[in-house]
């Protein structure tokens, strides 16, 4: 029970011209008198909201950047009209900054045994999941001087997935991808292709693919053609210890490496490989396995949704046991991580050879541009040793790739906006040449 401004206000105004003609309490008092008896009908008159009945319905799920919309039905079971104002709860970064008031709060009127909706609006600011909060509603009388106010919990989650903002270099990324297949004009061949089909030979094409059988056997000189193998192995396996939650821009490395995973699984499983992940630190974050090429995208990303850094050094030796359990046989193997020299030499060169005895093992690193832009900056004395420093971090992480390289392992050090259709691009380069 709660008294509105409107009544506080009318009692104020009562009192004081009683005061001024009738000194004395007794004026008083029956004029309050008359204001409690109408707040008291007023109360009387408002319709409960305990007996309410709630219930969600709506969104579950939403890309980081999009809008979740979640219904609230309420039926008033009650004889009375619900004359309420509705406050639907939810974290604070399920709502851009500032607009929290807008979204979560509603007006409503329902007549005694009918319901209405209404619909909160959620444009949610982290990745995660969302859980609802308290429904608080308060019911008011005929003529606003009094109100009831109660709460109802009404369980609801809307799952925040990663925006996958690099979807735009799929289009261009499935082109080459059927141009590797023989799908198009431009043919390849690798050691480990397989022979697709014959076709007549045409000015340009590699003398050292006519089939020289097909080719006494009719009047025109055959080629054969050749495709990618299908149904390799693919497995992406992310870091998510203490080197990925450093921030690149307005996010964690993390993010950019997820946003990279989900191009290259998308892309892997339209080729046809079959398409794992592995989140580790220290242990197992996220695992997906076994599915279908149709399923593989959709699981990746439901599993990336939770996945937040963790402020830990990472377990290599851990990591690669997880790796070569998950990748029993012959696999490609996508490691994000970073390229920091002391991570590396410490942690992934020792467990190197591990991993690439059966495997052929991929790097892939989120680069800082703000690096370099400093090794670029000129001017001024601080400027200049900003340039050097940058330009020693730049020599640094050289180094460390050109020792992967050295084992045989494949490097991509790029820039978030360009790390996920670079680590594309690596893939199909495998692919065209027959390392998978």
């Amino acid at each position: 029970m709660a008294l509105t401004g409107r009544a506080a206000l009318l009692a104020a105004l009562g009192s004081l011209p009683v005061g001024i003609l009738e000194p004395g309490w007794t004026g008083i008092l029956a004029v309050n008198g008359s204001v409690a008896l109408a707040c008291a009908c007023d109360y009387a008159l408002a319709a409960p909201v305990r007996r309410l009945v709630l219930s969600r319905s709506g969104d579950t799920s939403t890309r980081l950047g999009d809008t979740a919309d979640v219904t609230l039905t309420i039926t008033n079971p009650s004889r009375r009209l619900l004359r309420a104002r509705l406050r639907d709860a939810w974290p604070p970064s399920s709502w851009q900054p500032g607009t929290e008031i807008e979204a979560s709060r509603h007006r409503l009127t329902v007549p005694p045994g009918e319901r209405r909706r209404v619909t909160t609006r959620l444009r949610p600011t982290r990745r995660g999941d969302r859980q609802a909060d308290r429904v608080t509603i308060r019911s008011y009388g005929p003529l606003g001087l009094f109100s009831r106010q109660g709460s109802h919990t009404l369980p609801w989650s809307v799952r925040v997935l990663p925006p996958f903002t690099s979807r735009k270099h799929l289009p261009s990324k499935l082109a080459r991808l059927r141009e590797l297949d023989g799908r198009t004009s431009v043919l390849t061949r690798g050691e480990g292709t397989e022979f697709d089909s014959l076709r007549e030979y045409v000015p340009g094409d590699d003398t050292r693919s006519i089939d020289w059988r097909a080719t006494a056997r009719n009047s025109s000189v055959a080629v054969r053609t050749w495709r990618p193998e299908r149904d390799r192995h693919i497995l992406l396996v992310l870091d998510t210890g203490r080197t990925s939650a450093g921030r690149v821009g307005d996010a964690p490395r993390l993010d950019a490496s997820m946003d990279a995973a989900l191009l290259l699984a998308s892309l892997a499983s339209r080729a046809g490989d079959r398409v794992a992940l592995l989140a580790y630190d220290r242990r197992v974050r996220a695992l997906v396995q076994g599915r279908s090429a149709g399923d593989v995208l959709p699981g990746v990303v439901n599993a990336m949704a939770t996945l937040e850094p963790e402020l830990v050094e990472t377990d290599a030796r851990g990591l690669s046991a997880a790796a070569l359990r998950t990748a029993p046989r012959r696999s490609l193997i996508v490691l994000l991580t970073t390229l920091d020299a002391a991570p590396v030499e410490q942690g992934l060169l020792p467990v190197l050879p591990q991993l690439t005895q059966r495997h052929t093992l991929l790097v892939a690193s989120v680069a800082d541009p703000h690096i370099a832009r400093m090794a670029e900056a000129r001017g001024d004395a601080e400027a200049v040793y900003e340039a050097a420093a940058a330009a020693q971090a730049q020599e640094e992480r050289r180094r460390t790739a050109e020792q992967l390289r050295r084992h045989g392992v494949t490097v991509v050090d790029a820039t978030p906006e360009d790390l996920a259709p670079a680590l594309a691009d690596a893939y199909l380069a495998l692919k065209a040449a027959g390392r998978l």
